[in-house]
């Protein structure tokens, strides 16, 4: 397989083993934290509630296990992915966090260091909530024993945060989606044992299984299909001398993906939806719970908002990756055209028109692919819900590392070539 011959190619680069190394390290250590307790609380009673389902079973989920264990790592990566949302969305109307955005290296370390100012309250307001919500399974519930644990939970987010930072950076892949799929993924052989289990005691149906596996094969098949689909621009250059030498006078094309923004607009929009509902689950108001009802992703609802986020994060994050005024000024500056359409405006606006056809083609799969698992789990009688969006992340994360894997293959391979 060439999945395999691609990672072992890439254990045999020193460099590339020592990042492969690193990132496995940095993942296990955040296994081990999702079972340290935070001190002074019984999480037995809080598993018997986070495996009830729901909201909470969803969030565990995430967390890969730490809400039902209530450790240090109880919260998840969400607050941070909360916090990016609300600093990109800022980007747009603040004029000063436009202009970071712009200044390359060095404007975007300040939005990097909003984004943890971000995280901390956001995670201090979410792990207040926690305390008080679980208030019940405390040796003490004063201020202090509330003071701990809201510290504890905030640390564990951050520290989770600084975890991500540092995958991005020394090892392979993007950090925090890293954190997302380690966690999903150490859910799944528990999930797959248990439900062999309830088959066989008879609580549970073959006829369930087989629709979850179909689920995933078709998951699995049309994410690798949309993630790997572009559109080829054609471009001709013409020929010019330049000096002695003659340049130009070929054609290539401009690869836009279908799928731009991966599986980012899944992980936003989850992770947007999943803090008005979580207030709702733990404050016993009636304005307040009808409220997180309309965000709960179980209801008919929560699934209309969670595809039309989709939808909206796809556009938003192709935005920010993919500028045609830049791509037709490049292309001017160095002679390129589009056969047919004129350079300059009429180039930009030719490829933000294609760009904002085949985004929609991209996000509606996307919102597709997360809501059917409901509806399906509706008509079988099972809740399946978490299955669309688990396995799309999975597969969406694990074609991104890959990827990158095969650029850093390429990259030494020419570096090494040339020297």
């Amino acid at each position: 397989m060439q999945f395999v011959e691609t990672l072992r190619n890439a254990w045999k680069i020193k460099d590339l083993r020592k990042k492969m190394i690193f990132t496995l390290a940095m993942l296990f250590v955040f296994r081990l934290g999702s079972f340290v307790p935070v001190p002074g609380i019984d999480p037995a009673g809080i598993a018997g509630q986070v495996e009830g389902g729901g909201l909470l079973g969803l969030f565990d989920i995430f967390s890969g296990g730490a809400l039902s264990n209530f450790s240090i790592f109880a919260m998840g990566i969400m607050p941070y992915i909360n916090a990016s949302i609300i600093t990109q969305l800022l980007t747009v109307v603040i004029p000063k966090f436009e202009a970071w955005s712009k200044e390359g290296e060095e404007g975007r370390k300040k939005l990097t260091q909003v984004t943890r100012f971000g995280t901390v309250i956001l995670g201090t307001i979410q792990a207040t909530g926690l305390s008080f919500a679980f208030r019940g399974y405390m040796s003490s519930s004063d201020l202090g024993s509330l003071a701990l644990v809201v510290i504890s939970l905030t640390a564990g987010t951050a520290f989770l945060m600084w975890l991500g930072e540092q995958i991005t950076e020394n090892g392979i892949g993007n950090g925090i989606s890293l954190i997302i799929f380690a966690g999903i993924v150490s859910r799944l052989p528990l999930t797959i044992i248990q439900y062999i289990e309830l088959i066989r005691v008879g609580e549970g149906h073959i006829f369930t299984a087989l629709i979850l596996v179909a689920i995933a094969l078709v998951v699995l098949v049309g994410v690798i299909y949309v993630q790997e689909g572009e559109r080829k621009i054609p471009v001709q250059y013409a020929k010019r001398v330049v000096g002695r030498k003659m340049y130009g006078g070929q054609s290539t094309h401009i690869p836009l993906k279908v799928n731009q923004a991966g599986v980012i607009p899944v992980i936003f929009a989850t992770s947007l939806l999943l803090f008005p509902a979580t207030i709702g689950e733990f404050w016993d108001n009636a304005v307040v719970n009808v409220i997180a009802r309309f965000f709960d992703m179980s209801t008919v609802s929560g699934q209309i908002l969670q595809a039309l986020l989709i939808v909206f994060f796809a556009y938003f994050y192709t935005a920010i990756t993919v500028n045609p005024v830049e791509l037709a000024d490049n292309m001017k500056k160095n002679g390129g055209f589009i056969p047919g359409i004129r350079p300059g405006k009429p180039t930009s606006s030719h490829i933000e028109r294609i760009l904002t056809r085949i985004t929609l083609v991209g996000a509606l799969f996307l919102a597709l692919i997360v809501v059917i698992p409901f509806a399906v789990g509706n008509l079988a009688g099972v809740n399946i819900g978490i299955g669309g969006t688990s396995l799309l992340i999975v597969v969406g994360v694990a074609l991104e590392t890959m990827k990158q894997i095969e650029s850093q293959l390429i990259m030494r391979h020419y570096k090494g070539f040339m020297g």
